[in-house]
């Protein structure tokens, strides 16, 4: 399969956090042909490593689980009601199309609400929505029926598919951070052509959703000198933000180099001027606090990690409708390919 369809298929394999493996199976299987090995922990994060034996290492993650949602309870009449699985935004479930991914294979459904007819003022008013009032509807005739294709504990995903929009826009839910993976694989994939002074990770990390679980354990196995976290970013291009004195982020200008603590000096710096040389543009991304990515966990690991992040801008993030741009999907592998394979003998992480 070329890339772009690499980069769908991942986009069409659910991977509700700590449900990981179908998502993992499809990267062990695309892989396999470019790595010097594949090997999958028991926490369930896939390592694909190039030049193992090198005594430095280089760390790419890219978180592949996705927000989803957990069957806790089936009624008398057949509705499923749910727990969140991640930062679900509840106020966009209302009418979605979601997918129970059972045992008995996947099953359809759709997200059940009030019409606007029958609610009070104060329920049409309130902004802020309880999941404990969300159900889903499979078309069940009651319990037994519903029983008979889902289970509890089934967990769920929004409808999974791709839309391409204008201007080298996609969209599609889970692209946080399935675009991430992409990138930390393509880099993998185009630098297994090169000759490297490093031994290189990408991995495919879980849990991330809650709480940056997978980077945690991957990194205190790898042992990385360095580790730079690829995930998605709050783009700003939209009416949804207000912050006229935010730093903006545009779709389509490049992916974001983050500054700040939770940074290393020396491989900001690199990850700069690797977008020079190969005339990438990209975007500076500051944190005044550790991030709220896999960079976080990764810095602190054992001895500590010179740590950096590569953000993807992304629209509507945890939604069914994020947008990413193609653009900066592939000027961040541009980027991180001449990072990599610009590391020598003499290149000295320690911040002096």
């Amino acid at each position: 399969m070329d890339s772009k369809d690499f980069l769908h298929k991942l986009l069409l394999t659910p991977s509700p956090t700590g449900y990981e493996q179908p998502v993992q199976r499809l990267v062990r299987q695309r892989m396999k042909r470019y790595a010097d090995s594949i090997e999958t922990d028991l926490h369930g994060n896939v390592i694909v490593a190039l030049n193992p034996k090198a005594p430095r290492k280089v760390m790419l993650a890219g978180h592949c689980d996705q927000i989803g949602l957990m069957v806790r309870h089936i009624t008398s009449d057949g509705y499923l009601y749910v727990s969140a699985l991640g930062g679900i935004d509840v106020g966009v479930l209302h009418g979605s199309r979601v997918t129970i991914h059972s045992d008995k294979g996947a099953v359809d459904g759709i997200i059940g609400r009030k019409p606007i007819h029958a609610q009070t003022g104060e329920e049409r008013d309130k902004t802020k929505n309880d999941i404990e009032r969300v159900w889903i509807d499979i078309g069940a005739k009651d319990q037994k029926d519903a029983e008979r294709r889902v289970s509890i504990g089934d967990v769920a995903t929004f409808h999974l598919s791709v839309l391409e929009l204008g201007n080298q826009l996609v969209s599609a839910p889970g692209l946080d951070d399935k675009v991430g993976l992409f990138v930390a694989m393509e880099v993998l994939r185009l630098c297994s052509r090169k000759k490297l002074n490093v031994g290189l990770y990408a991995v495919s990390t879980v849990q991330e959703e809650v709480g940056l679980r997978g980077a945690t354990t991957s990194a205190y196995g790898i042992n990385p000198e360095v580790g730079i976290a690829i995930d998605v970013t709050h783009a700003s291009d939209n009416p949804g933000n207000e912050n006229a004195k935010a730093t903006p982020c545009k779709l389509g200008s490049g992916p974001t180099i983050c500054a700040g603590p939770n940074i290393n000096p020396v491989v900001e710096k690199m990850l700069r001027d690797s977008a020079k040389k190969t005339k990438s543009s990209f975007q500076i991304s500051p944190s005044t606090r550790p991030l709220g990515n896999d960079a976080n966990t990764i810095q602190v690991a054992r001895g500590g990690v010179a740590a950096a992040s590569i953000g993807i801008p992304n629209r509507y993030m945890h939604t069914q409708a994020e947008v990413c741009s193609y653009k900066d999907i592939e000027l961040a592998i541009k980027i991180l390919v001449h990072f990599v394979t610009s590391i020598t003998s003499k290149t000295d992480f320690r911040p002096l």
